[in-house]
């Protein structure tokens, strides 16, 4: 029973030495991350709640992974053409764990997500798409390279977004 309790503590020991040596930084089991704080500032406009996809896109615009869906309404995502169209209605059954309500225009919202370690540095965009139900829709309403210096930089949309600010940690 002492070598069962001894092991037992011996395993706890190294679990919790080797989660030391990763603090400030977030691990997934399965693929290393980079968590980035986003400041989302919508401009002034008249008209209903924008939806926004924040995306990781390749080189070929093909979508590697969705990050962040701003609305809650799986009615209006097609009105997010591209990337709509590439997700298709079978992915949205895994938005729910990285949505967030719409927000009202001139407003800001503040976001985390993860990025896949893998991603930076290489190739890979982040891509806002935006839409308002009945008016405009915005592809690419803004584009960053998914660059180490670029998570941690403002930058400007033309669309509904009037700026991001992101901040890796």
């Amino acid at each position: 029973m002492k070598k069962y309790i001894f092991k037992s503590v011996m395993v706890c020991l190294t679990a919790f030495t080797l989660l030391a040596f990763t603090a400030g930084k977030e691990v997934n089991l399965e693929k290393e991350t980079t968590t980035v704080k986003c400041l989302l500032q919508l401009k002034n406009y008249s008209g209903k709640k924008p939806y926004v996809v924040v995306s990781i896109v390749d080189e070929n615009e093909k979508y590697q992974k969705t990050l962040y869906m701003q609305g809650q309404d799986d009615e209006w995502y097609n009105t997010l053409k591209e990337w709509w169209s590439q997700l298709g209605k079978e992915g949205s059954e895994n938005i729910d764990a990285i949505s967030g309500a719409t927000i009202n225009p001139g407003a800001r919202a503040i976001v985390a997500f993860e990025i896949p370690s893998d991603k930076i540095n290489k190739n890979y965009t982040l891509r806002f798409e935006s839409a308002v139900e009945d008016q405009d829709y915005h592809k690419k309403d803004l584009e960053v390279a998914l660059t180490k210096e670029n998570l941690k930089g403002k930058f400007e949309g033309s669309g509904y977004i009037r700026y991001v600010r992101l901040i890796a940690n």
